[in-house]
C-alpha cells in the first residue's frame, strides 16, 4: 500500500504588527506524517519541525484567518521553502525499517534486563 502524508500546524508565530500588516506570521510550526499499512497494522513516521519567514513590506500580504482555506495557504508555504521529498524520503525509509527492521535489541542474560513487551 501506498505511504498516505499529511501535514499538522499546530501552531504560528506572529509579529502582532508589522510593516504595516497585522499578525505578520514569522514561524510556522509542523509535522509532516506519513502512514502506511501492511500486514493489518499502520506503520507511520513524523518529521517536526519549524519554518521561517520574513514579510517584506509592498510584497503580496495575505491576512490571517482561523480557516482551512488559509491553513491551505500556510502548507503552500512550507511545500515551496522545504525539500519535500527528502522529507518523504526519509519517512519512507524509517516506515520500511518499521516493516522489516534490520537491526535488534541484545542483551546479556546475568543482567535480567527486561525485554521490551511486543
Amino acid at each position: 500500500m501506498a505511504i498516505t502524508y499529511k501535514w499538522d500546524i499546530p501552531q504560528m508565530n506572529a509579529h502582532i504588527q508589522a510593516d504595516g500588516q497585522d499578525n505578520v506570521i514569522y514561524t510556522v510550526h509542523f509535522r509532516y506524517t506519513g502512514s502506511e499499512e501492511s500486514g493489518g497494522v499502520t506503520y507511520s513516521s513524523t518529521t517536526i519541525g519549524t519554518q521561517g519567514y520574513k514579510y517584506v513590506a509592498g510584497e503580496p500580504f495575505v491576512p490571517y484567518e482561523d480557516t482551512e482555506a488559509f491553513e491551505a495557504i500556510v502548507i503552500g508555504w512550507l511545500e515551496g521553502s522545504l525539500d519535500v521529498p527528502a522529507m518523504q524520503a526519509s519517512i519512507a525509509a524509517n516506515i520500511q525499517s518499521q516493516i522489516t527492521p534490520i537491526n535488534e535489541d541484545l542483551y546479556f542474560t546475568w543482567q535480567n534486563p527486561v525485554p521490551p513487551v511486543e
